[in-house]
């Protein structure tokens, strides 16, 4: 029989010092607090993490906070005083891992200088997430998601025409960042069970988003030319889009000649894979605006849940454009049980998206709620081995700062 997740998880008994902010970092101690981590989330007195204050809010909460901080425990703590960095280095020597996403030097400047942990603590992982990454001219500077996704050439690339670039719809190099890290970090501790040995791991928002240019990067490197737009065409492929029907636009995706082949006979014009512009992929791509008008021409006669059924049948990839209400009604989303539902330290209900990784086929679960500020800092202080007598001056000193709870809302 398999195990369950909760006696599966991979990343139990592992300590996760969670110094990030925003999206890339959070996003990868989520992700590492799916695997069974605790992650000790260390915020700022004043005010926590920076997206605690982020829209969109559902009355005091912040939905974008949610969305990343699952299964975190939060002390909040004054990075500034001598007695909350002392705090700090305690909690990073007790640790498996410590990320963090501040600038190149800040680690430093709270009394965490990684040369000086890992002297200290050789098995530490220490895991850094910056704009631009550790050298360079641009290494002191602030990055955020969409600067990286202009200056790694994606919003080059995403858009109706080179007049009109965009950028995509959600923060994809932050997460993209935070996977990257997390893999680093689940690797260098896979390294340190052979050898015994931490390490440090980083990456960038920019690095990041260079790494997924994939064949459009690698077209340039090789060839010299210069990516462009093509809108909600593939790139490379043909017919391979959006397009239209009798009623709502979908998605085809013809990747080879055998669905291509499918394709015409279902739409009614088996003669058109003989046709001399048709016949191979690199044909299709070149007549890609003659080939749609066509197709489009043939779709018109069908409603777009038809053909996505019919193509669907034949084995041809295919389907609607959903908006969010529509994603979480539809029946395949529903069957891989992604939302979950958790109470917040106040009691209100939360429902939540949970990771995206199955263990023996078992969705990850959701370990604990996004926490609230401080929410627990007295269970952290006492892990620590702090007396009541001790945890009581800090608050007092207001070096940390602890949640209020209502009394009958069970933790």
């Amino acid at each position: 029989m398999a195990e369950s997740t909760a006696t599966a998880a991979p990343l139990a008994g592992i300590t996760v010092l969670d110094l990030s902010r925003a999206l890339a970092g959070p996003f990868a101690t989520a992700l590492l607090a799916d695997m069974g981590a605790a992650v000790i989330k260390v915020e700022s007195i004043k005010g926590g993490d920076s997206t605690r204050s982020w829209p969109p809010f559902e009355n005091e909460h912040s939905l974008y906070f949610d969305s990343t901080n699952r299964g975190k425990s939060s002390l909040a703590l004054d990075f500034y005083s001598p007695e909350g960095q002392r705090l700090l280095r305690q909690l990073a020597l007790e640790a498996d891992v410590l990320v963090e996403n501040f600038r190149p030097g800040v680690l430093g400047d709270i009394g965490l200088d990684p040369a000086g942990l890992r002297a200290e603590k050789p098995d530490l992982i220490i895991a850094s997430v910056s704009g631009f990454g550790t050298t360079g001219p641009l290494s002191q500077a602030a990055g955020l998601d969409q600067v990286a996704q202009g200056m790694s050439g994606l919003m080059s690339i995403t858009g109706p025409d080179s007049e009109n670039l965009y950028r995509v719809g959600v923060p994809l190099i932050d997460m993209y960042a935070g996977v990257f890290i997390a893999f680093g970090i689940a690797s260098a501790l896979a390294g340190r069970e052979r050898n015994g040995a931490g390490m440090e791991v980083s990456t960038s928002l920019l690095e990041s988003a260079l790494a997924i240019s994939s064949f459009q990067g690698q077209r340039y490197l090789s060839t010299g030319e210069v990516p462009v737009p093509q809108g909600n065409n593939h790139p490379v492929l043909s017919p391979y889009g959006v397009f239209k029907t009798a009623d709502i636009p979908i998605i085809i995706a013809v990747g080879n000649d055998k669905q291509w082949r499918q394709l015409c006979e279902l739409v009614g014009d088996p003669g058109l894979v003989d046709e001399r512009e048709y016949v191979t992929g690199r044909d299709r791509t070149i007549h890609r605006d003659a080939l749609t008008a066509r197709l489009e021409g043939l779709l018109a006669v069908r409603p777009g849940t038809e053909w996505v059924q019919m193509f669907r049948a034949a084995g041809i990839p295919t389907g609607p454009i959903y908006n969010y209400r529509e994603v979480f009604h539809d029946p395949q989303v529903q069957a891989l049980d992604m939302v979950r539902h958790v109470s917040r330290h106040d009691g209100s209900p939360l429902p939540l998206l949970r990771g995206p990784l199955s263990i023996n086929g078992e969705g990850t679960p959701i370990r604990k709620a996004p926490p609230a500020l401080g929410g627990d800092t007295r269970r952290v202080l006492e892990g620590l081995r702090l007396s009541e007598e001790q945890i009581t001056g800090l608050l007092e000193a207001g070096v940390v700062r602890e949640a209020l709870v209502p009394q009958d809302v069970p933790l």
